[in-house]
């Protein structure tokens, strides 16, 4: 019996221990298999970061697609942009190669990763006539003294380009940082 109390004793201080390591990024849509930390902000749907997509910082864009491991909920009015003109090439097999678009069509969502001390955000890179560059940004910070977990998950970001999408290619690339 006393180390059925010690083993539970163990396990509450490892998981107070742990519960302090999040990141407080958002790791998905209500409703889908992650937490919700409030409305996203224009640009990505980390909470507290800001994408590059000039748009207007105080309307928030919510991701419209709820994601889990097998397969994503697409509502209605958004639209999956298709495999061949998502370019993923320099991407790792860690990030999911799907893109959205909604609502008047400069609304993107892709997804990051992110999960213990790691946030994620989506910065737009570059627009042309012929290609959109959006950058998703994964950035590590851990605080001295802390433990982090090694999960790591999905995140759907939202951007907001200058013009609809439209026929335009879309280039997705990673950087990391360390915040």
């Amino acid at each position: 019996m006393r180390h059925v109390v010690a083993a539970v004793a163990l396990a509450a201080v490892v998981t107070t221990g742990l519960a302090g390591c999040s990141s407080g990024t958002q790791s998905g849509a209500p409703g889908s298999s992650g937490s919700s930390h409030g409305a996203p902000t224009t640009g990505t749907s980390a909470p507290g970061s800001t994408g590059s997509s000039g748009a207007n910082p105080t309307a928030p864009v919510q991701p419209p697609v709820s994601i889990s491991e097998e397969k994503p909920v697409v509502p209605p009015g958004v639209t999956p942009i298709p495999k061949e003109k998502v370019d993923t090439t320099t991407l790792s097999d860690t990030y999911r190669d799907e893109a959205y678009v909604f609502g008047d069509g400069r609304d993107v969502e892709v997804f990051g990763v992110g999960g213990g001390c790691k946030e994620a955000r989506a910065e737009v890179t570059g627009q042309s006539a012929e290609v959109v560059q959006i950058t998703l940004v994964t950035i590590t910070k851990q605080p001295p003294g802390t433990l982090c977990t090694q999960e790591i998950r999905q995140v759907p970001l939202t951007v907001r380009l200058d013009a609809p999408l439209g026929d335009r290619r879309l280039v997705l690339e990673s950087r990391e940082e360390t915040g």
